[in-house]
């Protein structure tokens, strides 16, 4: 277990890349929670995914101020929060007010690895098909903990370790 100062570690990336999976267990190895940035979308927002149709930028207004809520909720205690944060304005949201609180981690994979992961996964509200226009909104953070996702999922949480203590 790494002991450090409480922090928020956003884990981002497009739907299919792992983040509820390396987000729990992150959480195990630095002991502290995580939540499921999906778990905080209004009934509204997931329909609308379900039938296939992207979200705006004001439809997810509502669910980056939730998040933010959330995180500065748990600002001296830490969370992991997994959230795609596709654009940079969202990740503005996301830590406004928690700036020196908050570490980006970015899972990185290609569009055909991670539409081979969607279409194995079951019983989600995202469909494969708005991979496409997530890939389009996403825009690469520069000042993020960047891991590819080519590796299993002990190997990428122990990279983000690693790079936690070197940062």
């Amino acid at each position: 277990m790494i002991q450090e100062d409480s922090k928020i570690y956003f884990i981002m990336g497009v739907s299919g890349c792992g983040k509820s999976t390396i987000g729990n267990l992150l959480s195990d190895e630095l002991k502290i929670p995580f939540y499921d940035g999906d778990d905080y979308h209004s009934d509204a927002n997931v329909e609308k995914m379900a039938s296939g149709q992207p979200l705006t930028d004001d439809d997810r207004m509502e669910w980056l101020v939730r998040l933010n809520k959330l995180a500065r909720n748990r600002r001296e205690k830490g969370a992991i929060i997994g959230c795609s944060a596709l654009k940079e304005s969202y990740r503005q949201i996301l830590e406004d007010n928690l700036e020196e609180d908050v570490r980006w981690i970015y899972l990185n994979g290609s569009f055909d690895e991670i539409m081979s992961r969607l279409s194995q996964r079951k019983g989600h509200f995202m469909p494969a098909e708005l991979l496409e226009s997530q890939f389009e909104t996403l825009e690469i953070p520069e000042n993020a903990i960047k891991v590819s996702i080519n590796h299993s999922a002990r190997q990428i949480v122990k990279r983000i370790l690693d790079l936690i203590k070197s940062h």
